[in-house]
């Protein structure tokens, strides 16, 4: 556990100081988000937190393969993230070229697909699905559906992106959830602690905490599609990883086999459920008006949250409290059994609807 923190510590200030570079540079090449009808921001801020973000992941990478536990671990740990930090690398090149020259939607999709195929073709796959008892896919399968659930994860990630520091944050406490979730399976089920999924989560949130100082409002830099588009890829290649090591049968209690043959691939759709749905409301919304589903608004769960009386800052953290009750809700009930488990997730739950409708009435001074 002490590694994983020191691999989260360097991430973080790797990310804050390249942060401060990669912002002078944006702006001096004008790679900055203009004011627009639908954002909340007032003046044109820079892009490029993603190439810090990378550099933080990059860094974490270093260190841990000098770290005496880590090190020491089988070579599938490294194997995995180096693939992912590979990938990594193209999705975020992808998303710098479009935050400079603004990419059209099927080149950047394009860009998706060819990173995360770089990805499964290194071996990042998912090899089994939690259907009724265990079914092992063929290779085709698995190219596939991989390459599918990183795709979409990549664009869920960068739909969220709409207040600042909201992404980052989310993406930190997603993070976090799931290196809780993986390390105590490990624990749990008697496997090595020494999974990729943990130095990726761990890595992950680090470098998002990282960059929170930089794009917490008012935020002075953007992370742009290059570090949208690089979580999201983090984020599911670290699910996808997790399969790959996961031995079911070291999982002793039926239930909780059950529950946690299916957290790996559920955690990541779990913890972006409100922007999912968020964004099926805006679908249906749009399309009810007569509309393109593509057009923007100013009707999104974020800005909902500001119209009721929240200031910016506590709109951001209702979404964090939001994603906390759907990440480690999930995690709680799938790894522990009994009315503990459930009363600590009812428990939040109150207090985050508590909080995202009551509050405004009471207290409507920004934060």
């Amino acid at each position: 556990m002490r590694e994983y923190l020191l691999v989260l510590t360097v991430a973080a200030v790797v990310t804050y100081v390249v942060g401060v570079s990669a912002r002078e540079v944006a702006a001096r090449i004008g790679a900055v988000a203009q004011v627009r009808d639908r954002d909340v921001h007032a003046v044109p801020i820079p892009y490029f937190g993603g190439l810090a973000l990378l550099a933080g992941l990059v860094a974490a990478y270093l260190v841990a393969g000098r770290l005496p536990f880590l090190s020491s671990a089988p070579d599938v740990l490294f194997s995995d993230a180096r693939a992912v930090l590979v990938g990594g690398a193209v999705i975020c090149l992808v998303g710098v070229l479009d935050d400079v020259f603004e990419l059209d939607a099927l080149t950047k999709f394009v860009g998706q697909v060819t990173a995360a195929a770089i990805v499964v073709a290194q071996g990042v796959q998912l090899y089994w699905l939690p259907l009724p008892g265990v079914l092992a896919l063929d290779p085709t399968q698995r190219l596939l559906l991989s390459v599918l659930l990183i795709v979409a994860t990549v664009n869920a990630i960068n739909f969220i992106d709409g207040l600042d520091g909201l992404a980052a944050g989310v993406a930190a406490i997603g993070a976090s959830a799931f290196f809780v979730f993986a390390f105590s399976l490990a624990v749990q089920g008697g496997l090595t602690r020494a999974l990729s999924a943990a130095l990726l989560t761990s890595a992950l949130a680090g470098a998002c905490v990282g960059f929170l100082p930089h794009n917490f409002y008012p935020a002075r830099m953007f992370m742009g599609d290059s570090g949208s588009m690089l979580i999201g890829l983090v984020l599911s290649c670290s699910a996808i990883s997790l399969t790959g090591q996961l031995q079911v049968n070291a999982i002793d209690d039926t239930f909780a086999r059950a529950g946690v043959l299916f957290l790996p691939l559920i955690l990541p759709v779990a913890m972006l459920l409100v922007p999912f749905v968020d964004l099926a409301l805006a679908v249906v919304r749009r399309t009810r008006a007569g509309r393109s589903p593509f057009s923007p608004d100013k009707m999104h769960m974020h800005h909902r949250l500001l119209e009721i009386g929240h200031s910016h800052r506590r709109a951001v953290l209702v979404m964090y409290m939001l994603a906390s009750l759907v990440a480690f809700g999930t995690v709680f009930i799938g790894l522990f059994t009994g009315w503990q488990s459930i009363a600590a997730v009812t428990v939040l739950a109150v207090v985050t609807l508590t909080v995202a409708f009551v509050l405004p009435r009471w207290h409507r001074t920004p934060v």
